[in-house]
């Protein structure tokens, strides 16, 4: 579990494709001594498990998770190289603040940047969302992308948008990214659950004969 709140940008430094699982390693400013092998890290959002760890230059990390087929179907994973940057979240602690909302870092699908306004020191981001996801967002609820706890200021139809102040974009991989870009998104969760409530109580208008 996690909380939308980027706590350091990691930076791709090899990708190796094995037996249809693809090997990703991070460079990160995480103290290798407080990494344990299979411990969740939220990397875009994605929550993934660190299969190895070790020392960096410094007092960082250098990890590595593997990414399952469908985790590279499903997510932005499948368009990382070296060099990439990624936002990075350590699960959340039993006693930790929750600054954002609960994530599982569980992806729901790819929203697309529509455009991108700078409007003084803030950044408005306009997203298309995918159809099925677009009933789960709601002006005023909360969304994670690519890892990031945003707050939703408006939606129209599939499209909705988000403001991003200067320090979100100092901390995270946000001001590099553009027009046209795909971001991981995941829907809230109380969100998700009241839609199914709704689905399920519904009543059964079907004939019976």
């Amino acid at each position: 579990m996690f909380t939308g709140i980027v706590s350091d940008v990691g930076k791709v430094i090899s990708v190796a494709e094995g037996d249809r699982v693809r090997h990703v390693r991070i460079e990160s400013a995480y103290d290798a001594d407080t990494i344990e092998i299979g411990a969740s890290i939220a990397c875009a959002g994605i929550c993934l498990t660190v299969t190895s760890c070790a020392s960096s230059s410094g007092s960082g990390s250098i990890f590595q998770v593997d990414l399952a087929p469908e985790t590279t179907r499903l997510t932005t994973s499948n368009s990382w190289i070296v060099g990439t940057r990624i936002n990075l979240e350590r699960s959340l602690r039993i006693g930790d603040e929750v600054g954002g909302h609960l994530v599982s870092g569980h992806i729901d699908g790819i929203a697309t940047i529509v455009s991108r306004d700078e409007l003084g020191e803030a950044t408005r981001l306009t997203f298309e969302a995918p159809a099925e996801l677009a009933r789960f967002i709601a002006p005023k609820g909360s969304i994670a992308l690519d890892g990031t706890s945003l707050t939703v200021n408006g939606v129209t139809g599939n499209q909705f948008d988000c403001l991003l102040i200067p320090h979100t974009l100092a901390v995270t991989t946000w001001s590099g990214r553009q027009q046209g870009d795909g971001v991981n998104l995941e829907v809230d969760q109380i969100a998700r659950y009241v839609a199914r409530f709704l689905e399920a109580s519904a009543p059964d208008t079907e004939r019976k004969d």
